[in-house]
């Protein structure tokens, strides 16, 4: 099953402003996304909607829409700062 995964503007421009070696490593697990949205590992929120999905100390939260099979990425940041509002 293919799922479609999109970025939003906030978590693309998070993602841009990685290091070249974590924008691979938290790029390979975004694109893994589309071949299992759920992959073994992933969290469900608990204070929000979506999922965790961790990469060492780099978190990318994500919701799922299983109606249109689209996984949208709207976070990618550092564990201590990426769960703050905002």
């Amino acid at each position: 099953m293919t799922w479609k995964v999109e970025l939003e503007t906030r978590a693309r421009t998070e993602f841009l402003k990685l290091k070249k070696d974590m924008r691979k490593i938290v790029g390979a697990a975004i694109d893994s996304l589309g071949s299992d949205a759920r992959p073994r590992g992933c969290k469900k929120l608990v204070a929000k909607e979506g999922f965790r999905l961790r990469k060492g100390d780099w978190r990318v939260l994500y919701t799922i829409d299983d109606s249109l099979k689209l996984v949208r990425v709207y976070r990618i940041g550092h564990r201590r700062e990426v769960y703050r509002g905002g």
